[in-house]
């Protein structure tokens, strides 16, 4: 099966604050890694690591990098994140980073990998926001090139929201194309702009995702010839969830992510998924389309 990277501290509800109404799903971590286990071929698991703050202030404000490693990240900006920030949530943002770097390493190494957390693609230079802290998809697109091992990366970002801050931090340079196909009127309110971005109607249905989607992501690949895609796999455009616009139902997440895998297996590029968003009442459901995700991912790569 394929390689899964995770950690017990993916998954901190302690930190989570009683007396506010946060909505972020800490549970699903685990429930993620405990469905993939029971499968009949489990994934081989990988232990992430911390990432180095080197490598966070490389892509991030080295003062902001200190807040949040000291625990002493501002109120407005841990209102912008949307909950205070602690030490075992700064641990965290470093483990997840290491996870999709580890991911992605796997990737070039076995074809297809995922991190079973990140896909924080909201954290901006100086703060976070929208439930990221650091921007681990850019963390480790840049820690890919610097290292020399790729010369070319493509962020392929299919969450409902906009990957505003891997946009912004990523602008500019020749070596890494983003791509953000995302509902227009969800947040972030003001949104910056990917190499592509393709924003779509409130309720767009599965036919119509998986036309944009197959019309743009072949040609864009084909323009840039990545050397590896990292995919921010959220499921937060099924029609149930909460803070989705759009109205994919499994069958058709799982042909999106089909269409995904098939297209880097089809030229051999090496693929590495995080998590991304996924938010719903029930967190079992929600848990097991990021499992499935990987299932579908794994399948259409390796067959």
């Amino acid at each position: 099966m394929f390689p899964l990277v995770h950690h017990q501290d993916y998954s901190l509800r302690q930190d989570a604050d009683p007396s506010r109404a946060i909505r972020f799903p800490w549970d699903k971590y685990t429930l993620v890694r405990d469905i993939l286990r029971a499968d009949p071929d489990p994934p081989t698991e990988h232990e992430a690591p911390l990432i180095s703050q080197g490598w966070v202030e490389a892509v991030h404000d080295s003062g902001y990098v200190g807040e949040v490693l000291s625990a002493a990240v501002p109120t407005e900006k841990a209102r912008r994140i949307g909950f205070p920030i602690t030490l075992s949530l700064a641990r965290r943002a470093l483990r997840t980073s290491g996870g999709t770097w580890m991911a992605a390493r796997l990737a070039l190494e076995r074809g297809y990998a995922a991190n079973g957390a990140g896909g924080s693609h909201h954290a901006l230079y100086d703060t976070g926001a929208g439930y990221c802290i650091f921007n681990d998809l850019a963390i480790a697109a840049h820690r890919l090139l610097t290292e020399k091992q790729v010369r070319h990366v493509l962020i392929v970002d299919l969450d409902v929201h906009q990957g505003d801050g891997t946009a912004s931090l990523l602008a500019g340079r020749h070596d890494v194309t983003t791509f953000s196909m995302h509902a227009e009127k969800n947040f972030p309110a003001r949104k910056a702009q990917s190499t592509l971005d393709l924003e779509l109607p409130d309720g767009t249905d599965d036919d119509a995702y998986l036309d944009a989607l197959e019309d743009a992501l072949p040609r864009l690949i084909d323009r840039c010839r990545p050397d590896i895609i990292l995919y921010q796999a959220g499921v937060d455009a099924h029609e149930d969830d909460r803070l989705g616009r759009l109205a994919l139902t499994d069958v058709g997440l799982a042909a999106r992510d089909s269409f995904v895998g098939g297209e880097a297996r089809r030229r051999g590029i090496p693929l590495a998924s995080a998590l991304g968003g996924g938010y719903g009442l029930d967190q079992h459901a929600v848990a097991r389309r990021h499992a499935d995700a990987m299932r579908v991912l794994a399948m259409s790569y390796y067959r």
